[in-house]
């Protein structure tokens, strides 16, 4: 079965960096696009970036865009999510989500359970 697992969430400030990871495992990986989103409680799940299988294409949610980068290493089955000069808004539950069209990341059917993370001012 596809299971994806984040990890690299924490507490930092605003200003610092964060790295998150998503292990996938049981799919052909490299024929997936990733993607993360986030959300907090009482809002909807926000896009923040996605990826498309071999790494060529990328798109950015305009909040996080110019701070953040998506990447991926198909060797490794992973994702990552590079966040730099973090905000106190951008203090979240990030999922990472696959799926076979990268216009479709929003309707996967494969998820993580997310990761936390938390930015003080």
């Amino acid at each position: 079965q596809v299971q994806l697992v984040e990890s690299g969430g924490g507490m930092v400030e605003a200003g610092d960096s964060l790295k998150l990871s998503c292990a996938a495992s049981g799919l052909t990986f490299r024929s997936y696009a990733m993607g993360w989103f986030r959300q907090t409680p009482g809002k909807e799940r926000e896009f923040v970036a996605a990826i498309s299988g071999t790494g060529a294409m990328t798109r950015y949610g305009g909040s996080v865009k110019g701070r953040f980068t998506i990447s991926r290493d198909n060797a490794k089955n992973t994702v990552y999510l590079q966040m730099n000069s973090l905000k106190p808004e951008d203090t979240a539950i990030y999922y990472c989500a696959a799926n076979k069209y990268i216009t479709s990341l929003a309707e996967s059917d494969y998820w993580g359970q997310g990761t936390q993370v938390t930015v003080s001012s």
